[in-house]
């Protein structure tokens, strides 16, 4: 027996993602000392908040999906949950103990480096639970999302 869940449920949790995602790069920005790292973090910044926009659009389109076969409602749920739950960036107490504890920009860029993957990992996901009409949205971001990483390893490098 097939089972659904509303996919606007994890474009919203992306949303949520964006949002901190945004966040965070905003902080970064103000605190770095580096002309070069500053840009790069305000460039990811509004990176962010256009990908907000991307997945906010796709929660008004998206209804039920189907799970995957090899996963029960409850259990693909408590993964999902799981993804959302060990993002570097969705505790908010945890991203303020990280961040106060950052030597240099080296360890700012390397936080943001957790961020990327984890949330290319939520949207490597995310891609195969919409209709296909909506995976081009997805796999937009999630292109992006690699630039990202790569972009930041590049930064890392020329420190």
């Amino acid at each position: 027996m097939a089972h659904f869940f509303h996919a606007n449920e994890i474009a919203g949790a992306a949303v949520e993602i964006e949002k901190k995602g945004r966040a965070f790069y905003m902080r970064l920005a103000d605190v770095a000392k580096n002309d070069k790292v500053r840009k790069l973090f305000s460039h990811l910044a509004q990176e962010e908040a256009r990908h907000e926009l991307i997945f906010h659009d796709l929660m008004d389109r998206l209804g039920k999906i189907e799970l995957p076969a090899w996963a029960s409602n409850e259990e693909y749920c408590r993964y999902l949950l799981g993804l959302i739950e060990s993002h570097a960036l969705f505790s908010d107490e945890l991203v303020e103990k990280k961040m106060g504890s950052l030597a240099d920009e080296a360890d700012a860029i390397r936080m943001a480096m957790s961020f990327e993957k984890d949330t290319l990992l939520f949207f490597i996901e995310m891609e195969g639970l919409v209709p296909d009409s909506e995976k081009d949205a997805v796999r937009e971001c999630i292109h992006e999302e690699r630039q990202h990483l790569s972009n930041l390893q590049d930064m890392l490098v020329a420190l």
